[in-house]
């Protein structure tokens, strides 16, 4: 089967995602589907891999409505105004982030990436990274409940 756009169906391939989408620390995005790749007209789409051990700035994607699929590993989503509410996800859990919600992610694994599925509501990935936040990771550290 050919690479090439054939009858309106595109391939791309795991080595061909490319990873020239905006970045928040701690987490590596890449992109597969869009209008700047594929001509997409109103899907944006990708894989995200937080690596082991790894955690991300405090961020959001503005207007964008995002959802996840976690393919492999246990992601935490930390959330609420003061960063203190936190969501688990597993292998086979779709995860949907609202608009404008102010998160960070952290992997629960110290030996497993985690590995997401992505897509999006706007052709541009918008990130917005809060570096300055008062709630950044160091300080919800530690405060989740393993049990």
């Amino acid at each position: 089967m050919s690479d090439q756009p054939d009858a309106g169906v595109h391939i791309v391939r795991a080595g061909d995602l490319s990873d020239q989408t905006p970045q928040t620390s701690g987490l590596k995005r890449f992109e597969a589907v869009s209008a700047r790749r594929l001509g997409s007209q109103d899907l944006w789409m990708g894989l995200s891999v937080l690596p082991a051990g790894s955690r991300t700035g405090v961020h959001h994607h503005g207007r964008s409505e995002t959802a996840l699929y976690v393919l492999s590993g246990v992601g935490r989503w930390w959330i609420g105004d003061r960063l203190d509410t936190v969501a688990e996800a597993h292998p086979g859990d779709f995860v949907y982030i609202e608009p404008d919600v102010v998160h960070w992610e952290e992997n629960a694994s110290a030996t497993e990436p985690v590995r997401m599925i992505v897509a999006r509501t706007t052709q541009d990935a918008i990130v917005v990274n809060l570096d300055d936040h008062p709630y950044g990771p160091e300080l919800t550290e530690g405060r989740y409940d393993h049990g």
